[in-house]
């Protein structure tokens, strides 16, 4: 058995009952909640835990949950899963505090690993500093207009408007983008953004 209860937090049924499955599956026990309202209402105990919520649902998104838990003190790390239309919501949610985003669909080992991450968030902390100097100097290696582009995902906006901002072609983003994710040795873009809010960029 793994050590740490997941909170599983989404309103699609199907989705919150397979990702259970999954983490169950894996050895984790996990708890889900069919709204953000549901979970903020249900008691904490004091263990080691990690949130895993949707970032649109009704009533209250992943964001406004994040921002609540904050409010009340609550520190558990959180993971955010997002459909493609909904990058420029997790990067913000990323700036107030979430620890992770993961773009639907994802691989099953993808998930585990960030579970895994986001549970063991507080041994990293210390790691936090190496990898601030580390990033800020891989960043600094990046050409004016890879700058560029980066500064346009970092801020969530589309390949479309980065384009249009910088007076160049989408295809032509795309080779800037792929250029940094090689430079920076991001594997996801959750990765890219993590690091560009930890170098300050």
């Amino acid at each position: 058995m793994n050590d740490g209860l997941i909170h599983v937090i989404d309103d699609d049924e199907a989705m919150r009952e397979s990702l259970r499955f999954l983490l169950d599956t894996a050895g984790f026990a996990a708890l889900t909640y069919e709204s953000a309202l549901q979970f903020l209402e249900s008691p904490l105990d004091g263990g080691r835990a990690c949130i895993v919520t949707d970032v649109r649902m009704p009533h209250m998104n992943g964001l406004e949950l994040v921002r609540r838990l904050k409010g009340k003190g609550v520190i558990l790390p959180v993971i955010v899963i997002t459909g493609h239309g909904d990058v420029p919501l997790a990067v913000e949610a990323m700036k107030a505090g979430v620890i992770d985003f993961l773009e639907k669909p994802f691989n099953d080992e993808v998930f585990l690993n960030a579970v895994r991450a986001a549970l063991d968030s507080g041994v990293r902390a210390s790691q936090l500093e190496a990898d601030k100097d580390r990033f800020e100097g891989m960043l600094g290696a990046l050409s004016p207009r890879e700058k560029d582009v980066l500064h346009g995902v970092v801020a969530g906006k589309p390949n479309k408007i980065i384009a249009y901002e910088l007076g160049i072609s989408p295809r032509t983003v795309e080779v800037y983008r792929a250029n940094v994710m090689t430079k920076t040795g991001a594997s996801s873009l959750s990765e890219l953004v993590r690091m560009a809010l930890v170098a300050r960029f």
